[in-house]
């Protein structure tokens, strides 16, 4: 059954994804005011969830370098819906194996790149968050909080390194 937040018609949720292993506090104070929290993978360690459990509720996959028994309880795609909408997470894009606007998702995350991009296609918001700790140079340490309303999805990119959105790169 996908996990869903109480009824409402609007939702912040913070999106993140290859961690790695560490939380940086930039990461903990984007996160503050959140009603969600969605994980794209590459968690590598279990201390990671219980942290951002504290904050919002959360929704994790597992990603290429997460093993161990602690992984037990990650699937490899998860369904969320929020504010309205339904949300597909995956890690890696390329294993996307469904039609998103046929199983009538309004967007769809991803990690594994660790690039921040945003596209649209079909009706369907495509988001990857980039990486919150080793992101692949020209782009910083990334995060992404999604606006969700029963109308709408918005998405704005936080460059984690100077605490600001990162609009002017798409």
């Amino acid at each position: 059954m996908p996990f869903q937040l109480p009824r409402k018609t609007t939702c912040r949720a913070g999106v993140l994804s290859d961690t790695h292993g560490h939380l940086p506090q930039a990461v903990v104070n984007q996160l503050r005011d959140v009603d969600l929290i969605i994980h794209a993978g590459d968690i590598d360690t279990p201390d990671i969830l219980p942290v951002l459990a504290r904050i919002a509720p959360v929704v994790a996959v597992q990603g290429n370098m997460d093993r161990g028994k602690w992984t037990s309880g990650l699937s490899m795609t998860e369904t969320t819906r929020a504010g309205g909408k339904w949300i597909h997470v995956l890690h890696d894009l390329n294993n996307l194996d469904l039609v998103p606007e046929a199983a009538g998702f309004s967007v769809v995350v991803s990690g594994h790149t660790h690039r921040p991009h945003l596209s649209h296609r079909s009706g369907v918001m495509y988001l990857n968050p980039g990486s919150a700790t080793h992101p692949r140079r020209p782009f910083p340490a990334s995060l992404a909080i999604l606006e969700i309303r029963e109308e709408s999805v918005d998405a704005r990119f936080i460059d984690l390194e100077r605490q600001c959105a990162l609009a002017a790169l798409f």
